[in-house]
């Protein structure tokens, strides 16, 4: 395998990867990202925890999705993290009212 091989390889895994980002972000209610994986998920705890005068966050996720392209199965039922790293959670809005108009964007 050519090294261009290998850069068109991963270049569709990496847009596989995204379409199937874009068809499953609306089952969940929040993004969230860690210093190592980018996560959806339905139900978020998270706890900052001190040991020894660190402080760590203690990250549990249920109903999620997982981005990395190299995982077979990206679903999972829970998720645990835990970091000493900065953690950002977003919920995600859920917005049905949301309609375009029947003539299109520019009408």
């Amino acid at each position: 395998m050519s090294a261009e091989d290998l850069e068109n390889y991963e270049t569709d895994m990496e847009l596989q990867l995204y379409r199937e980002y874009r068809d499953v972000a609306g089952l969940f209610s929040y993004v969230v990202e860690t210093e190592r994986r980018f996560y959806l998920a339905n139900h978020v705890d998270l706890q900052a925890r001190s040991a020894d005068g660190e402080v760590y966050f203690d990250l549990t996720l249920q109903d999620a999705w997982v981005w990395d392209v190299y995982r077979s199965a990206r679903f999972v039922k829970s998720v645990r993290v835990i970091t000493f790293k900065d953690v950002n959670v977003e919920e995600l809005t859920k917005n049905d009212d949301l309609t375009l108009p029947k003539d299109g964007l520019g009408g």
